[in-house]
């Protein structure tokens, strides 16, 4: 018997070698070698059946006809101007990859050969049509990626790929897609964002394949009907000019606003200039409101930003303070918008004056834009550059497309808003450049008939007397509102869902059906939903907390006292209990005769009622409730893993932390020192960390991990006794998160401390994401005292791919070499090797394989394969743990 399991080992671990010697052979990765030619070895493996070339030099692929049995060609980021024709000989090919090249056409005569191609990714070329002969793929092609591209028309041969899955097309240059695309049942996943698309309209198809399928279906009912419509944002300093442009442009003449009627939040309005319908969106200018403006703030709209020239000096401190922030902003959130910037009070002005600060202005935003453009190119080039770029192919991609959108600025028009003349002058220029298709492809929309019905009876029903001032209606009573119109007795809830959802796109209505307190509430006036954000996050707060008056205190079970508690908690710690919350809102309320939605947006219960508000405000990442239970629940029933999990039900105190209101401390920094031997990240940013931006990330750090202690800037966090600094360091050209973490005492202590900081990063990483125009990086300072070497981390992709296995790295700056685990995500190996085990025996048995001993094989799956001649009998399949 021990004869027989020797016999069996020595044969198992031969035929493992085999195959791991034919994988090789079958699978070649010749990625990043930077090759201009394919070597003839390569060439001469006829088995070959998966071969990587990614980021090379390849121009032609001459000789890899000869490869019959390829399945996997990977071509991407090559410098291919011409379609490899060769490619028509790969006849049992699967998967073709050919993205990222300069590739302008491809014959006919090449797909008609690939009989069994699944997944074609041609992606970031030059394309404008495809083959007719792509159809032939029809009973197997399953993903297809053709976004950013130069397609003016749908290419007709994709309709006829009768398995299509997946279908990428976004970044073109489409104003229409084919019904029949979408009446088939094989399409899953359809992605066309990008593109000028008027019929479907972008905000359409921002819906799903669904909400498509019955846009088409109501359009076929009918035809379809042109909506001109531009949503318009005014953004500016405080006391710029925004409202008094605003409601002068609407109003067809000059409108001064007082200086204590100034913007409050935002505010909303909407007008038309001949067939074209603008939705002005007015944002208060104090950074208390910008918070809530990465909410409403959406592409596809144009941006008019409001200088005051009368201010205005021609430095580098002016310039960020009034324009640079905004520009700096809009970059990374819309980075494909319009800006017409709009100089005001130019009546305190000499003409001379105008034309100075017009010129300044205009060749700082342009130097901006440009140093923005030449930041992304030497980004994109080190990745290049790098030894091993395979490890950055995240980031290189999306610094590609950061380098592909940039802000279109206007020219700058000077105006006098108590002149009629100049606002009339305004107008003119705001209609010229909005029937410019180039800058505004997407303003016309085509819409099936209900959509405008539907949209016009909202309308009529939130100006009815009977409508309430907040706009507030629940989604099934608007239904019923609506049913009792007579054109609209057939609208059911399906697509009622889909209109809403296409208006509150587009700005008219909000309904946010994702937040679970919200999900049946539509706001039929927008400018509500803004009174609710400024409840809280408003100018000059602490003394709307002073001002609450006796009676609402009375009302609230409060005291004089109480208040002047509140007051400084809210000065020194930003925090305000749920009884300061309560007392807070209604007096704003009463004192501007909204009683009646009191209990609607704080809930019925005065001690655990959640309400609206708090709903929105943490969907938003603007507040952080806390909760302080002074007991474990004795009756708690036993979490069992599976079963649903009842919370209980907190009978303590609970308190709100509002983040952009913590002041500025160094005391946590401070405490915590200054370690050279600490495990020490930075997170870059470029162009900078944007407003609000550490705030966000507060609330959602601290609702994964216990807080133990926060400031304007700081954070420290806690978890298993462990702890971790987080610092924000926001300067021109140098601005980044730090994170600390204590060196481990014992070597075993690492993989927890990486655990912690890998979990943080990705949080961070996610957040970003929001910014389009935002560049990140994660890079480890060198250890060295005074070195200002950094070593940049590879891409983040959630699966802990980025835990190094090298046991040792080089400062290529200082050339000093340090553990690896010391500056990046890795848990080192035992000092000492663990003892030799005693043998262990195997008995094979139909099921898999039985220990008896020590062992470090175990079975993983059964699966029917071909063992050596001593292995015949039962069918197992073993891995060797390393």
């Amino acid at each position: 018997m021990c004869l027989l399991a020797w016999l069996f080992r020595v044969n198992l671990h031969t035929w493992l070698s085999r195959q791991e010697q034919e994988d090789r052979l079958c699978e070649v990765n010749l990625s990043t070698q930077r090759l201009r030619v394919l070597p003839l070895t390569v060439l001469r493996n006829s088995m070959l059946e998966s071969l990587d070339l990614d980021r090379n030099k390849l121009r032609r692929i001459t000789g890899i006809s000869k490869l019959c049995n390829l399945k996997r060609l990977l071509l991407s980021k090559n410098e291919f101007v011409e379609f490899p024709n060769e490619i028509q000989s790969l006849v049992c090919l699967e998967r073709l990859e050919l993205n990222q090249n300069q590739i302008w056409i491809i014959p006919e005569g090449v797909f008609s050969h690939l009989p069994w191609l699944k997944h074609l990714q041609l992606n970031n070329n030059r394309l404008c049509a495809l083959p007719r002969d792509l159809a032939a793929c029809r009973g197997s092609l399953q993903y297809l990626n053709i976004s950013n591209n130069l397609f003016c028309t749908f290419p007709q041969p994709v309709l006829q790929l009768a398995r299509l899955q997946e279908f990428h097309v976004q970044n073109n240059a489409l104003r229409q897609l084919p019904r029949e695309l979408f009446q088939g049942q094989s399409l899953k996943m359809f992605k066309a964002s990008g593109n000028p698309l008027q019929e479907p309209p972008s905000e359409v198809c921002a819906g799903g394949i669904q909400q498509i399928w019955n846009y088409f279906n109501q359009l076929q009912h009918g035809l379809g009907q042109e909506d001109k419509r531009v949503k318009t944002m005014f953004l500016g300093a405080s006391l710029a000019g925004k409202s008094t442009i605003c409601r002068s442009l609407k109003q067809g003449q000059s409108k001064l606003v007082p200086k204590e009627e100034r913007t409050v939040g935002i505010e909303i309005s909407e007008f038309q200039i001949e067939h074209f319908t603008f939705l002005f969106w007015n944002f208060a200018g104090q950074l208390e409101y910008y918070m809530t403006h990465h909410v409403f703030i959406t592409p596809q709209a144009l941006i008019i930003l409001v200088i005051n020239l009368h201010m205005y000096q021609t430095n580098d401190k002016t310039f960020k303070e009034l324009v640079g922030f905004w520009i700096n902003n809009l970059s990374m959130r819309v980075s494909n918008s319009v800006v017409l910037p709009v100089g005001t009070h130019v009546d305190c002005c000499q003409e001379q004056e105008v034309a100075e600060k017009t010129h300044d202005i205009t060749a700082r935003i342009t130097a901006m834009l440009a140093e923005r453009k030449s930041k992304l190119a030497h980004f994109i080039d080190n990745l290049e550059g790098s030894e091993e770029p395979k490890f950055y192919v995240d980031q290189w991609e999306r610094l590609k497309e950061m380098e592909s959108c940039t802000l279109t600025i206007l020219n700058l028009v000077a105006v006098n808003c108590m002149d009629h003349r100049d606002i009339r002058k305004l107008k003119a220029i705001i209609l010229k450049h909005v029937k410019n298709e180039e800058l505004f492809p997407e303003v016309v929309r085509v819409l099936p008939p209900i959509y405008r019905q539907v949209e016009a009876a909202i309308v009529d029903i939130a100006q009815s007397e009977e409508m309430a001032d907040h706009g507030m209606m629940d989604v099934q009573y608007l239904l019923s509102k609506l049913s009792q119109r007579k054109h609209l007795a057939s609208l059911d809830r399906e697509l009622l869902q889909d209109i809403l959802w296409y208006l509150h796109r587009i700005g008219l209505v909000v309904w946010y059906e994702e937040i679970k307190h919200l999900e049946s509430t539509v706001f039929l006036q927008p400018i509500f939903l803004i009174t609710m954000f400024k409840l809280l996050q408003r100018h000059h707060l602490v003394q709307q907390l002073e001002s609450i008056s006796v009676e609402t205190l009375i009302g609230e079970h409060a005291t004089i006292r109480d208040r002047a508690n509140w007051v400084w908690t809210f000065k020194s710690k930003a925090m305000l209990c749920h009884q300061a919350v309560r007392s807070l809102v209604k007096h704003q309320l009463f004192s501007e005769g909204r009683w009646d939605v009191f209990e609607e947006i704080m809930g019925h219960r005065p001690h655990r009622g959640r309400g609206k508000l708090f709903s929105l405000l943490e969907y938003f990442e603007l507040c952080l409730e806390l909760k302080h239970t002074e007991a474990l629940n004795p009756q708690a029933r036993e979490f069992v893993p599976g079963k649903p999990w009842e919370t209980t039900r907190n009978k303590g105190k609970s308190g709100y932390l509002f983040p952009i209101y913590l002041n500025q401390t160094e005391e946590v920094t401070e405490f915590w020192g200054d370690h050279p031997e600490d495990l020490h990240i930075c997170a870059y940013f470029s162009p900078e960390i944007p407003e609000g931006f550490f705030q966000r990330l507060l609330v959602k750090a601290c609702s994964f991990y216990s807080t133990h202690w926060v400031a304007k800037v700081t954070c420290l966090l806690v978890c298993n006794g462990k702890p971790l600094l987080i610092k924000e360091n926001n300067q021109r050209a140098y601005s980044y998160l730090e994170l600390h973490s204590r060196k481990p005492s014992e070597r075993t202590g690492f993989q927890f401390a990486w655990d912690f900081l890998v979990a943080v990063v990705p949080i961070i990483q996610k957040l970003a994401e929001e910014w389009p125009g935002l560049h990140m990086c994660v890079k480890t300072p060198c250890r060295t005292s005074g070195c200002p070497a950094e070593l940049l981390w590879p891409d983040i992709d959630g699966t802990g791919g980025m835990y190094t296995k090298e046991d040792i790295k080089t400062c290529r700056t200082c050339g000093h070499c340090f553990g690896a685990e010391l500056l990046l995500p890795k848990v080192p190996r035992p000092l000492e090797e663990p003892p030799a085990q005693p043998s262990a025996h195997y008995y094979v048995t139909s099921y898999g394989t039985t220990t008896f001993g020590p062992s470090s094989i175990h079975v993983t799956w059964q699966v029917r394969t071909l063992l050596p001649p001593l292995a015949q009998g039962p069918t197992v399949m073993v891995r060797l743990l390393k």
